[in-house]
């Protein structure tokens, strides 16, 4: 009797492991799918819009006025803005893909720089019709190729998890015929090098991406930690990491992190080896009650940049989170606020501390500029903004546009019903260049139930 009991629950137990693996097993099946229909849908999106690309571009070979050529531009735009979010659908992390987005990157740029000037008073030159051509070949050669890998994967039913696998598993030199395939799209556009498309985004952020504007000597690893120990306010009860980045570069930096084997609290912050100056800086602890105000932080804010070498500097944006004030602040020059020079600095409003520092932007872009005069009035450049904008301040500053190039411009403060807007027009020539809606105070929902 007990031994049919035994057998009969534990024929129920194997029953119900068997039944529950067998769910597991539909529940993964089901994920993968999911993530496969995701990768083929990107995939086939991908070579979707590029086959458009490819069409637009020559479309636009054959405009001549601005009337349907900057539309036409507009559109090669778009596409490369919808390719690229398909190539970062796909499962590439690893593999070496950058050739090609960069590619991407720059026809974007060269056509949304293109389409947004005046066409009447600025034709397309000689040297950006021949670019166009340029274009026009090169994305027929990238067509091509996706065009075989896509033939392949519907021919062969090719899953994209296979590729995925084999990436995680540093595979991926094995024989796959999509890796293979987008292996030599990468190699085709390297060959596209010549193609000179202006100063596009992608390298106007090569050209900055060190620190070649600041000066002072070099820095000893045992400077970065001193310096540390002066941000952190910490004593010689501590336990410090340095780690040397960069080495044998003149943009090279020191991360060093510095614990206080008292108070358990961290502090960690980047150093530039070229005279020393703290990229950025976070002290890790817990912030208790606020006991100073908002405005009694900006100015702690303020004395800290002072202090340590960073001056004419202005407040220009403040917010508190919690217990903690955040303050940005620009450079000025000539009575100019300077936005690329921004400085961010976080503070403690229970004992107005520093507990966070950002300075990359400012490190990276400071230095004396040549300001022209500008080109406009006043009164011209507030007749470009909308009438329904009541404006309430203005000053002139210098900001940089959609293409990462510096532009001076006519700085506008106002309103348009319950919400504030900072507009921008460029002081040569009266464009709209920027409208930012600042944000509106957060509501608080603690009392709703």
């Amino acid at each position: 009797m007990i031994r049919g009991i035994l057998i009969g629950v534990l024929s129920l137990g194997v029953a119900g492991t068997a039944f529950w693996g067998y769910q597991e097993h539909r529940e993964k099946n089901a994920i993968l799918m999911n993530a496969e229909n995701n990768y083929q849908n990107a995939f086939h999106s991908l070579t979707y819009n590029v086959d458009l690309l490819h069409d637009k571009i020559g479309t636009t070979l054959a405009m001549n006025s601005r009337k349907s050529l900057s539309p036409g531009l507009a559109d090669v735009w778009r596409l490369t803005s919808e390719a690229h979010t398909n190539v970062g659908q796909l499962p590439l992390t690893l593999l070496p893909f950058n050739k090609t987005e960069e590619f991407l990157a720059n026809i974007g740029d060269f056509s949304y720089r293109t389409a947004v000037r005046d066409l009447d008073k600025e034709p397309l030159t000689d040297k950006e019709y021949e670019n166009l051509k340029k274009l026009y070949s090169n994305s027929a050669e990238i067509q091509k190729e996706l065009r075989k890998v896509q033939h392949l994967v519907l021919k062969n039913n090719l899953r994209w998890m296979d590729v995925e696998m084999a990436i995680a598993t540093g595979k991926e030199n094995a024989d796959n015929t999509i890796i293979d395939g987008f292996k030599t799209v990468e190699k085709t556009v390297e060959g596209y090098g010549e193609t000179d498309l202006g100063p596009t985004k992608v390298s106007l952020e090569k050209e900055d991406n060190n620190f070649k504007n600041i000066k002072g000597k070099v820095i000893s690893q045992q400077d970065a930690i001193n310096i540390a120990k002066k941000y952190s306010g910490f004593n010689n009860d501590v336990a410090v990491q340095v780690t040397e980045n960069g080495k044998g570069s003149d943009y090279g930096f020191y991360s060093v992190s510095i614990l206080n084997q008292k108070t358990k609290q961290e502090a960690n912050m980047d150093i530039t080896k070229k005279g020393g100056y703290p990229i950025w800086f976070i002290l890790s602890r817990d912030i208790n009650k606020q006991t100073i105000s908002l405005n009694e932080a900006s100015n702690q804010a303020l004395k800290f940049l002072n202090d340590n070498g960073f001056n004419d500097l202005e407040l220009f944006e403040s917010a508190q989170y919690n217990h903690t004030g955040v303050f940005n602040f620009v450079s000025k020059q000539d009575d100019i606020r300077i936005y690329p020079d921004s400085i961010k600095v976080k503070v403690a409003l229970d004992n107005g501390n520093i507990v966070g520092f950002s300075a990359g932007n400012y490190l990276k872009s400071n230095h004396n500029r040549i300001i022209q005069k500008p080109a406009i009035s006043l009164e011209n450049a507030r007749s470009d903004i909308n009438p329904q904008v009541k404006v309430m301040e203005n000053r002139l500053a210098v900001i940089e546009n959609d293409l990462g190039k510096e532009v001076l411009c006519y700085e506008f403060l106002g309103t348009l019903g319950n919400d504030t807007y900072r507009i921008f027009i460029n002081a040569e020539n009266g464009h709209e260049e920027l409208v930012e809606k600042l944000k509106n105070a957060e509501p608080i929902y603690e009392d709703v139930l």
